[in-house]
């Protein structure tokens, strides 16, 4: 704490010259008064009355003794309130400086209340404490983190216009950016340049690292420009700053530059410079630039510390690397460097996160054995380790190990093993841990009852959901979005969207404000059902509410009028969201066409799909698999087809199976039987396992190339994959036989369909009718005539004269 009484001598707001007045004509005091003083211990003053202590603290301060009068301050505020001490210290020229040296002592006591009030005291007469008391006052609310009061005195004295100096600005512009109002940071700092102070190095600081916290690096560059031009001479702090906010905006190559003029500046680094550096080169997976940024900092003479290992450990988590892990922890280990707990929890989480629990598991134990001090955190990462590998009687005995070791399993603990039982639907178990986590006692929290509301949702158990609810509010804990949400959400998926509006209205009766997410998830449930007016009734309550609709809103209305063929009105949505400020994304221009392609407008489709491309917008697979789905319908549908095939392949888009089999069929369907081999041939090499409408694909290939035998071996294959054939796979071999005028094979497979109890179609019956008839096999096609009639489908075949000649 800065001390007050040495800042005396300078009192910005004109009270030093009362002050130095006041010296210059107080009369002697009498030889008996000093003596008085001099002899009397203020400390020991307790039995003296209020008035005559303050007596001796005026006369204290007309000699200029100011540590005397503070020690016998120091005793009254023990004794004494804030009001007594500043209303009977009688008006008189050294009531400012009294004033000021109270206010001093209460700050140094850390008695921040008593302080506040003086200083209400103060300005209730209309006065001002020195502008070194007032600063010190405005550091002591800022180190104690009351930002919002640090502004408002601010504001007050700035108010009255009341000069202030660079400190005081410096304190208010952290208080802003603390709070997360940058807003008030940059008109305070347009403040200071408007009243001729010129912001230092502190204030430059202060508001670069807010806007690089808020990831706007763009204007941190133009305050550290601002700063070069002012001749203010940017510190290590101030390069580190920035670098940082480069770094974590993934602009390296900016963050190295800078790295150079600081070299140029000749400002030293420190090792948080080679930290931060190294921090954006192992976020963005640069494992070899980030060593050879380590031997840099050797050079310097810095040694890597906890957090530059905690990087690392990071950065090969994010590379998939756990044997580079644990090969730095090996090193680690040989040169004794004691590893703390954050740094331990980074390596140990990158383990379990790649399946290495175990591992990790070994080494928290290691760890323990050479001094750590095992914490909850260590072991929940343990725990969710087990948890998410599945191995639940590991997780089991980490919790025994946590009580042994001394750590207290808490809410975090059993809300982990909870939340993976709801996973796995075991709702019993999760209910049987509750009650384990009450034994302990360990209270649940919201999150325990969020979790367990979600996974009896996902059961589509909502009388529990709704007993839980309850069951949470009368333990005294308040339900908030996400409780109401996830309920919400299990409701709209299970289609019971009436349920979900109730639970919508209830919540917003209880004062709990919905958010975006949970409109959209409405809105969604609407648009999966197709009803689209009630889907827009949810955008109307969403405006109303004024809850900030998103991209994601207007994209779940439109990807619904798509489905529900409503081209025109999704069109006119388009423009909307452009009016909104909304920037159309690869899911709008997705929806597009896909409906376009619902619709069978080829042309359509690649006029959309043109202007995705100019707009900037990559297309995704997805985007793919509409626009191969509408060319088998079109004329020049295999021109369309290998335009997209090579456009993919510039893209570096690779193909799922639903573009495979988009491609198979389209080329067997236009006759293109060696490209439909050769995608399928691509296909299987990319190791994506075939499905029945691959194998139904292939099926028709080989038909059309008379190759029968291959046709039955694909559909052995089939069953022998467990893949059951299907009416359309039957319809295929019945059908490619007839065309290839061998009835007997189409019959055969006719007879298998059947009896699996499937019917061919209409078009195909009566093909396979007509042809065991042109070669004399009526019984045969008298069969088919009579199955037909027994399975009531008679009317559904059109060749009705066949059926009476095969009849009789």
């Amino acid at each position: 704490m800065l001390k007050i009484h040495r800042s005396f001598k300078v009192a910005a707001t004109g009270n030093h010259h009362f002050a130095c007045n006041f010296f210059r004509s107080t009369q002697f005091l009498l030889q008996e008064d000093i003596n008085t003083i001099n002899n009397e211990n203020p400390t020991n003053s307790s039995t003296q009355n209020l008035e005559e202590q303050l007596r001796k603290v005026r006369i204290l301060l007309q000699q200029r003794r100011m540590e005397s009068a503070k020690g016998v301050l120091g005793t009254l505020i023990r004794t004494s309130s804030v009001s007594q001490l500043y209303s009977l210290f009688s008006p008189s020229p050294a009531k400012p400086i009294f004033s000021d040296l109270l206010l001093s002592v209460y700050l140094e006591s850390k008695l921040m209340n008593e302080a506040e009030e003086l200083y209400s005291l103060i300005r209730k007469d209309r006065k001002f404490p020195s502008l070194s008391a007032f600063n010190v006052f405005l550091e002591s609310l800022n180190s104690l983190r009351q930002y919002k009061k640090t502004l408002e005195v601010f504001s007050d004295v700035m108010n009255w216009g009341i000069r202030v100096d660079r400190f005081s600005y410096g304190k208010a512009i952290q208080s802003a950016v603390k709070v997360g109002d940058l807003g008030k940071a940059l008109e305070l700092l347009n403040s200071m340049r408007s009243g001729r102070l010129s912001p230092n190095e502190f204030v430059y600081n202060v508001v670069m690292g807010g806007l690089c916290k808020e990831k706007r690096v763009v204007e941190a560059r133009k305050l550290f420009d601002e700063m070069l031009e002012r001749r203010v001479a940017p510190s290590k702090v101030t390069y580190n700053i920035l670098m940082d906010g480069y770094c974590k905006t993934g602009k390296l190559e900016e963050a190295f530059k800078l790295r150079e003029k600081m070299k140029n500046d000749n400002v030293e680094p420190n090792i948080v410079t080679f930290n931060t550096l190294l921090s954006g080169l192992c976020k963005s997976g640069k494992m070899e630039e980030a060593n050879c940024t380590v031997e840099e900092m050797k050079g310097y003479g810095f040694v890597p510390d906890g957090f530059t290992f905690s990087i690392f450990f990071d950065g090969f988590s994010r590379c998939d690397d756990v044997n580079s892990s644990l090969a730095l922890y090996d090193e680690v280990v040989k040169k004794g460097i004691q590893l703390n707990e954050y740094t331990s929890s980074v390596l140990l989480n990158g383990l379990c996160k790649k399946g290495k629990t175990d591992k990790a598991a070994e080494i928290l134990t290691k760890m323990m054995e050479n001094g750590l001090t095992p914490t909850e955190v260590l072991f929940n990462t343990i725990l969710s380790g087990y948890c998410k590998e599945g191995n639940m009687e590991k997780a089991y005995s980490t919790i025994d190990e946590m009580e042994i070791s001394g750590v207290k399993p808490s809410c975090v603990t059993f809300n982990t093993v909870i939340t993976k039982f709801c996973e796995l639907g075991m709702m019993e178990e999760a209910k049987e841990w509750l009650r384990k986590m009450l034994e302990k006692p360990v209270s649940p929290n919201v999150q325990t009852y969020n979790i367990l509301i979600d996974g009896y949702g996902h059961k589509r158990e909502f009388v529990r959901c709704f007993e839980i609810l309850e069951e949470m509010e009368n333990n005294g804990l308040k339900p908030n979005v996400i409780t109401y949400g996830s309920l919400i959400n299990s409701l709209c998926k299970a289609g019971r969207l009436l349920e979900a509006d109730v639970v919508l209205s209830d919540m917003i009766s209880r004062g709990v404000k919905p958010n975006a997410q949970v409109y959209n998830m409405l809105i969604d449930g609407h648009c999966t059902r197709g009803t689209m007016a009630d889907a827009f009734g949810c955008l109307e309550k969403m405006l109303e509410s004024d809850a900030e609709t998103t991209l994601v809103t207007y994209n779940t209305l439109l990807n619904g009028l798509c489905k529900k063929g409503k081209i025109k009105e999704a069109e006119e949505l388009v423009v909307h969201i452009q009016l909104k400020g909304f920037i159309p994304d690869v899911i709008t221009y997705n929806s597009l066409i896909s409906g376009y392609s619902d619709a069978g407008d080829t042309e359509k489709c690649f006029e959309i799909y043109e202007k995705m491309k100019t707009s900037g917008i990559k297309p995704t697979i997805t985007t793919i698999h509409p626009l191969i789905k509408v060319c088998k319908k079109g004329k020049n549908g295999l021109v369309l087809i290998d335009k997209i095939v090579q456009e993919m392949s510039q893209m570096d888009l690779s193909p799922d199976r639903v573009v495979y089999n988009e491609l198979i069929h389209c080329y067997a369907l236009h006759g293109e039987i060696q490209n439909s081999l050769a995608m399928h041939i691509e296909m299987v090499e990319r190791g994506i396992p075939s499905d029945k409408k691959t194998y139904n694909s292939l099926v028709m290939v080989h038909l059309k190339e008379g190759k029968c035998q291959e046709a039955k071996n694909l559909v052995d294959q089939m069953k022998t994959n467990n893949i059951v054939p299907n009416n359309e796979t039957y319809n295929i071999l019945v059908e490619g036989h007839c065309k290839l005028k061998d009835f007997s094979g189409a019959y055969i497979w006719y007879r298998e369909m059947v009896d699996n109890g499937l019917l061919p179609v209409a078009n195909i019956c009566n093909e396979l009718l007509s042809g065991l008839r042109e070669e004399g096999r009526l019984q045969e096609a008298q069969i088919i005539c009579s199955e037909m009639s027994s399975k009531g489908v008679e009317e559904c075949y059109t060749n009705e004269d066949l059926f009476a000649v095969v009849k009789e």
